[in-house]
């Protein structure tokens, strides 16, 4: 196969063997916070060299030893944009949980945010061999696929068989053992901004640590915060994030699209200091504390204290009403709902039977946003918090954390993707995924 398809083996086996060892790190790179989760596998896992995937007993599978969070730096939308910056961080992110756990980890598995997330529906078949699906006729059948020319400088980091087919029975999610004579596959790909990964793994390795698996944030919030038959039905999750918004869909669950908007709670923040002439980190307490985008009668007597340092006494004992604050947060916020919507219609998200919308994030916490989120998308929308999982502390299961947990699902509990399997070694006639990965060739 190709770099790509060789490279991504070889995350496999690193993130199989820090299974092994029974320690692996979930890091959450953001705009807002960076946070570090440590999971610690029991013996019950196990793994199947042969196919390259991961099967876990059940979700008790691993425990949460050690979590951390600090204040990001040096990360602008969801990508790496002042490198030491953001070593430092991830430094003490990822210190802090190995002293809680006290434990050293040697493997990540990362998320981000940014990197302008693309994603491609491709299609295959192949004509069986044996009367009947084996490994072998799975590995053809995603090799058979046409993968577009999605152009230089993005490189693919998911590609998720989401359709079997088998003659003309359609729908299947395992076809492994089956009798017919004709096998199809439509496939998810998605693929990411080169530069912002390339970013993130140097990072990464100045920071002494091995980089096990990377997954898109917009697929592990997704994951984590939509409930089985919101994944099953149709069910759209948004990640209202500090830098950016991620959009995530999936059907018969698995993830069918996602995509990222380059905005989220800090250009609010921003909006903020500049309507109420304070400084970033006031703008941000007002904005926790009072902010709201949905106005009422009491709004004009609920009067808010802006402090100050600079020594103007009239400048520093102002003060605004509630409904001030929502007059300057509530544009921004549906702006963010519009271009949203905008992704949705493009998805085709319409044509779903489900057609819920979770919202989760930190920035999903502003009161109201539930209320305007459902007007302005015209769909059923809820809160969505991530699943618990065993050892979590109470102070990371908020919806800030839904991509940490997510990724830490996913790394117990794997997806099938294309490289999971086999494939024919003569696939590479067809130029399929024929740019590789040239950030991990350099690394391997």
């Amino acid at each position: 196969m190709t770099y790509l398809y060789e490279t991504q083996k070889a995350m496999r086996q690193r993130r199989r063997a820090a299974l092994q060892k029974g320690l692996v790190a979930i890091l959450d790179v953001g705009t807002s916070k960076i946070a570090c989760m440590i999971l610690q596998f029991d013996p019950s896992v196990q793994f199947n060299a042969q196919e390259g995937m991961t099967t876990v007993a059940s979700h008790g599978s691993f425990r949460v030893v050690g979590v951390a969070t600090t204040r990001s730096r040096g990360v602008q939308f969801g990508e790496v944009a002042k490198m030491e910056e953001t070593e430092r961080a991830i430094r003490t992110a990822v210190q802090a949980a190995q002293k809680m756990a006290n434990a050293r980890v040697d493997y990540v598995i990362a998320t981000l945010s940014g990197a302008e997330p693309r994603s491609y529906g491709v299609t295959g078949s192949v004509n069986l061999e044996n009367g009947s699906v084996m490994d072998y006729d799975i590995g053809r059948v995603l090799a058979s696929c046409d993968v577009p020319d999605y152009g230089q400088g993005r490189e693919a980091v998911h590609a998720m068989p989401v359709n079997f087919a088998l003659d003309h029975r359609s729908g299947l999610s395992d076809p492994r053992g089956q009798i017919g004579n004709r096998l199809a596959v439509d496939m998810h790909l998605l693929t990411i901004d080169t530069g912002a990964i390339e970013n993130l793994l140097k990072c990464i390795k100045r920071c002494d640590l091995e980089l096990a698996g990377f997954a898109s944030s917009a697929y592990a919030s997704g994951i984590s915060a939509l409930v089985e038959d919101e994944q099953e039905l149709g069910g759209a999750c948004i990640d209202f994030g500090g830098g950016a918004t991620g959009v995530s869909i999936f059907m018969k669950k698995h993830m069918i699209f996602a995509d990222s908007i380059r905005m989220g709670g800090n250009l609010i923040t921003s909006d903020i200091s500049k309507g109420l002439h304070v400084p970033g980190s006031e703008a941000e307490r007002i904005k926790t504390f009072h902010g709201g985008v949905i106005a009422t009668g009491m709004d004009d007597r609920d009067i808010i204290e802006i402090g100050g340092d600079t020594g103007d006494f009239d400048h520093d004992r102002r003060s605004v009403s509630r409904s001030e604050l929502i007059g300057v947060m509530r544009p921004r916020v549906e702006e963010i709902l519009e271009e949203v919507r905008a992704r949705l219609d493009g998805a085709g998200f319409d044509h779903l039977p489900g057609q819920r919308i979770v919202l989760t994030g930190g920035g999903s916490q502003i009161p109201g946003l539930e209320g305007l989120a459902s007007r302005v998308l015209g769909q059923q929308v809820r809160l969505g918090k991530p699943l618990r999982i065993q050892g979590l502390p109470q102070a990371a299961t908020g919806p800030a954390f839904s991509a940490g947990v997510g990724l830490a699902l996913n790394a117990a509990h794997p997806q099938d993707e294309c490289w999971d399997f086999n494939l024919p070694a003569n696939s590479s006639g067809r130029q399929p995924l024929k740019r590789a990965m040239q950030w991990f060739r350099d690394n391997w």
